[in-house]
């Protein structure tokens, strides 16, 4: 039986960038939030000296136990669903910050076309170029609604960027906090090809600080001393953005924060129309606890947000054959096999050397920044040399040809180990029918419970887009002279084993309309006006960008929404 606890105002589900946003902006206006996290407590200090590249990358120190929680797979609704046992494709983050502790810190805000996609590829193209089947929806917000969020964001975080503002992208009403972090030759050497070419390159903002900075909440934090353990790591200087050292801090010091860590959420608790509280385990003790609430946001990673609410039965779950529902609609993924690399014989980068966003980037084909009239696909991708640190077990290029044992492959391993640079291009993944999520009908959690099934795979929209990004990635790379150059542009089925990115969206999908969306423009259930489900998955595609931008943008938003919610109740659209 349950230990049933006092009712408290809000809880909050997941303690990462979302949950830290709103723990602070909700405790800073005077509401007692409880803050549940499934994973242990961290800090700075547990990071001191940890460059441990095969307890962190490759023992996946920071993610989630497969052992005891995973997803199950499969291409087509032909295929039997099997549970993902081994980390590959993405990867699921554990413990207090969530992704946003072991992320790379790469920002970019999703683009105007992006919130907007269905109506402005109408408006280019005609209904037509939408081919059958592709589910692609505006999201009940514009990019200038949106603006002022990100800015907030930005603030919040430090975001290092260029002053200028670039074309290709999306207007900001204010430059970035801090100045972009330093162009690298290898950088350089893509810029200059880039802009050969007549395009626009930038350096990519970062939350990897590029000098000290005090945002407005009073967090000071020192600058990146380029490391190169950004992903799959902490942060041990705080240089990197990370809700541990930004926001939640400011949310424990108001003394309206109760934070418990060890705390797996495994239901909300409802009566068909409002959430009453939801259920948790104690992780260490395996006690469960009913925690009531007037309040329930959900915050954690896009994949859980789906699976609890499919199970807790709160909206109504997604059916493929009809295309009516809306929880696990739209799951989509990212675009990212498409890449051109360069072997330079004469030639030495310190790629060893670097930071998670440290990089350059165009987007002239992202979004709608060119014109897709006689192209089989839409949207786009960046195309981004990046100088993240090439850890030694990890990294490896040699050209193809290169036996894989033997004096040879040592020799070509030690000669490219730092003359290699990759072009590499990040695209939009478009959602389709009959991609989604629901709950496996065989498999089950350490609790009992349903595992997430997710039924994805790559379609010709996403072959042609990434054949495409890949031809442009290798003109740029001719233009930097290497000695042997390699385009890959060739996809064949999705496959989960290899890592791509943890870039996942969808599911709780936002809209204006309740019988196409989950959540509305404050990410407030149409379906339970008291349940606020914040993060990826309220994404109705995947954009050409790293997500956080634009989950950190409507975090804010939904922030916003929460208090005025608290004040004034009923749907606040």
């Amino acid at each position: 039986m349950s230990k049933k606890l006092p009712k408290v105002p809000v809880v909050i589900v997941g303690m990462g960038w979302a949950g830290g946003i709103i723990a602070s902006e909700l405790t800073k206006a005077g509401v007692k939030v409880v803050g549940l996290e499934r994973g242990k407590g961290r800090s700075t200090s547990d990071y001191y000296m940890a460059h441990d590249e095969l307890r962190y990358a490759l023992r996946y120190e920071m993610m989630q136990d497969l052992s005891k929680e995973t997803v199950t797979f499969r291409n087509n609704e032909k295929m039997r669903a099997l549970p993902m046992r081994t980390y590959g494709s993405f990867l699921l983050g554990d413990g207090l910050g969530g992704a946003g502790s072991h992320w790379n810190g790469q920002y970019g805000r999703f683009l105007p076309y992006d919130f907007e996609i269905r109506s402005k590829t109408i408006e280019r193209y005609g209904e037509k170029k939408i081919p059958k089947g592709m589910t692609i929806q505006d999201w009940g917000i514009t990019y200038d609604e949106l603006e002022p969020y990100f800015d907030k964001y930005e603030k919040m975080a430090g975001i290092s960027g260029e002053a200028e503002q670039n074309p290709m992208v999306g207007k900001r009403s204010n430059p970035f906090p801090t100045p972009p972090m330093k162009v690298t030759p290898g950088m350089k050497m893509f810029m200059d090809a880039a802009k050969k070419l007549n395009y626009h390159p930038y350096v990519i903002p970062s939350a990897n600080l590029s000098e000290m900075y005090k945002n407005p909440d009073g967090i000071e934090r020192a600058a990146c001393q380029y490391c190169a353990f950004c992903e799959r790591f902490g942060c041990e200087y705080g240089a990197k953005a990370d809700p541990v050292v930004t926001v939640i801090p400011v949310a424990e010091k108001t003394g309206n924060l109760d934070l418990r860590t060890h705390s797996n959420v495994t239901k909300i608790l409802h009566d068909g129309k409002k959430a009453t509280g939801v259920v948790y385990v104690n992780t260490i003790t395996g006690e469960e606890i009913e925690q009531p609430a007037d309040l329930v946001v959900m915050t954690s990673y896009v994949l859980n947000n789906v699976r609890l609410l499919l199970t807790s039965k709160l909206g109504k779950p997604y059916d493929p054959a009809s295309g009516k529902g809306v929880i696990g609609k739209n799951y989509a993924y990212q675009v990212n096999s498409g890449k051109a690399v360069g072997f330079f014989d004469d030639k030495e980068f310190n790629t060893f050397m670097g930071a998670g966003a440290l990089g350059a980037e165009i987007s002239d084909f992202n979004g709608d920044n060119f014109d897709h009239s006689n192209l089989n696909f839409l949207h786009g991708a960046g195309i981004r040399f990046t100088q993240t640190g090439a850890r030694p077990i990890a990294t490896n290029p040699v050209p193809k040809g290169t036996p894989s044992w033997g004096k040879d492959f040592k020799q070509q391993s030690l000669k490219y180990a730092n003359s290699t640079l990759t072009l590499a291009s990040q695209g939009a993944s478009l959602p389709w029918q009959h991609h989604y999520l629901d709950l496996d009908p065989t498999y089950k959690d350490a609790y009992g419970t349903p595992l997430l099934r997710i039924t994805f795979d790559w379609e010709d929209q996403d072959r042609e887009l990434n054949k495409y990004l890949a031809e442009r990635a290798g003109e740029i790379m001719k233009e930097m002279n290497p000695t042997k150059m390699e385009v890959s542009k060739e996809m064949k089925s999705y496959n989960i084993t290899p890592y791509q990115s943890t870039h996942n969206t969808g599911g709780v999908i936002m809209g204006a309309d309740p019988s196409t969306s989950a959540v509305n423009s404050y990410l407030q259930m149409w379906d339970a006006e008291n349940v606020f489900v914040v993060g990826a998955s309220a994404f109705a595609h995947n954009g050409g960008y790293n997500p956080t931008a634009t989950v950190g943008a409507l975090s804010y938003r939904a922030a916003e929404g929460i208090l005025k919610y608290i004040k004034q109740g009923g749907s606040l659209v």
